[in-house]
């Protein structure tokens, strides 16, 4: 059995704990592997020499720090097949689908490339006589990032880019559910020209966590997760002095107006609710058709969608549509969820609680799920399921949709298709989520711009990648300076204006 360590000083190195978890398959149900849990002491000491590191990298000019991003680009996409099937290996995703969970985090080291643009302060020249006034960018020293199961390329390069990028050192703690990708991007980074030590790769559950929350040296935390996890993070982080960011949970309301071409409507549907197993804090969960005539065809156009989908093995080939949920305790929780769903009174139009693979019998597969009349009560509603359900609650009005949409507590990403530009418009100014898609259903901005939701999907100030990863993984320090030019002039007490 392979026992999975730690990636500390450029090299992997096994775990000293004694305490192993075990990684699925969750293709076939079986264990195939055992990754080390670290201790505190392990943590500390990974912390306290990416610390040592951090100097000198600290002190590397942005262009050499950009370059090592141009490297780790080429190399990402050099080993991009064999990245993706480590990732559907141990996640359960498609191919084409593990290609792009990397191509995503991909395209936010491409940003990171220009550091030195990103850096750059202000200056004013003669802000009094004689006197010039700067700013410049400086790193943090070291940071962590603390990353989900469900996107083990992504997310991490989306921390670990910018935070490096920024000239901090970064301690990376995966999800113990997916850890093989994370140790294979790092060392793509040394291969790239990363000093050792810069960045760490700590596997571990809550002990670990709870040791970056607590290390006084880790100035900063990303963390994506669910919300519980997410305010707990956010709560003891910024308790112990720290900058944090934390990403949590998601419903994702697509509201269907009766202008809306049905037929793009119905696939978007499928493919931004089914894609990954659900398995995506910007899967579409909840359809919102306005008016009973758009729900009726909409219902029709989705049941024969939604029962052609191929559920199988990353190896079946390029029709397998989505393949397995990550753990066995993921697949129960969503089938009880949607048994709770029956129970509440929603119509379940599509039923794949039997479903069932010849020869996978153990593998973790959820079949798709439509249900129709779910009201806001119900549990299938108020819940992110995390898998292959697709609820749809009728509205009679689009204020009604709207509303649905902003009376829920989470805030992360939000479509509507309509043909109408007055209401995409309006839609988009009033509702009050962080990602809006009008006739886009899974609304993730491209790198350049930022990712983040509202109320509780987010706690923090500053959202993923784009300028706000550089203004968190930095702080700003102000200069005045003054240089001497013969004039004399007494002492002043005063604090005065500079004109």
């Amino acid at each position: 059995m392979q026992e999975i360590g730690h990636w500390v000083n450029g090299k992997l190195v096994a775990g000293t704990s004694g305490r192993f978890a075990d990684v699925f398959n969750p293709h076939t149900g079986d264990v195939q592997a055992k990754i080390a849990l670290a201790t505190q002491a392990e943590l500390d000491q990974a912390v306290a020499d990416a610390a040592k590191a951090q100097v000198a990298w600290g002190a590397t000019n942005p262009q050499k720090r950009g370059r090592v991003m141009m490297a780790l680009v080429g190399l990402i996409n050099r080993d991009m097949d064999k990245l993706a099937e480590v990732l559907s290996r141990e996640h359960g995703k498609t191919i084409p689908d593990a290609k792009g969970d990397i191509q995503r985090g991909l395209e936010v080291i491409e940003y990171c490339i220009g550091a030195p643009q990103l850096l750059k302060g202000e200056f004013t020249d003669s802000a009094g006589p004689g006197i010039d006034m700067y700013s410049m960018r400086q790193p943090l020293g070291v940071v962590a990032g603390i990353t989900p199961f469900n996107f083990p390329a992504m997310i991490p390069l989306w921390k670990m880019g910018p935070a490096l990028a920024c000239g901090n050192a970064m301690i990376l703690k995966p999800s113990e559910r997916a850890p093989g990708v994370p140790l294979m991007l790092a060392a793509l980074c040394k291969e790239a020209g990363l000093p050792d030590g810069v960045l760490q790769v700590i596997n571990g559950d809550k002990e670990s966590v709870d040791a970056i929350l607590d290390n006084e040296t880790v100035q900063a935390v990303g963390f994506v997760g669910s919300t519980p996890i997410a305010h707990y993070i956010y709560s003891r982080g910024t308790a112990n002095g720290k900058r944090v960011q934390c990403f949590g949970g998601a419903k994702n309301h697509m509201i269907i107006m009766p202008d809306a071409d049905l037929d793009q409507a119905a696939d978007a549907l499928v493919g931004a609710g089914f894609g990954a197993a659900g398995e995506r804090c910007m899967a579409i969960s909840v359809a919102v058709p306005v008016g009973e005539e758009t729900a009726d065809k909409l219902i029709e156009k989705l049941v024969p969608r939604i029962e052609k989908l191929k559920v199988g093995p990353y190896t079946g080939g390029a029709d397998v549509d989505y393949g397995p949920v990550v753990t066995a305790a993921a697949k129960e929780n969503i089938l009880r969820l949607v048994e709770t769903g029956v129970e509440q009174g929603a119509t379940l139009v599509v039923d794949g609680r039997n479903f069932s693979l010849q020869g996978y019998e153990n593998g973790f597969y959820v079949g798709p799920h439509l249900f129709d009349h779910v009201t806001p009560d119900m549990d299938i509603y108020k819940k992110e399921i995390f898998g292959p359900v697709l609820s749809t609650v009728r509205a009679q009005s689009y204020e009604e949709a709207l509303k649905l949409a902003m009376d829920h507590e989470y805030g992360n990403g939000t479509a509507i298709f309509t043909r109408d530009g007055d209401t995409a418009r309006d839609f988009a100014a009033r509702v009050n989520v962080g990602m809006i898609g009008i006739n886009v259903p899974i609304p993730v901005p491209l790198a350049y711009h930022t990712f983040g939701g509202w109320k509780k999907s987010s706690f923090g100030d500053l959202n993923q990648h784009g300028p706000d990863a550089f203004r968190f993984y930095t702080r700003t320090k102000t200069i005045t300076s003054r240089w001497p030019s013969g004039i004399k002039e007494g002492a002043s007490l005063n604090f005065k204006m500079m004109d």
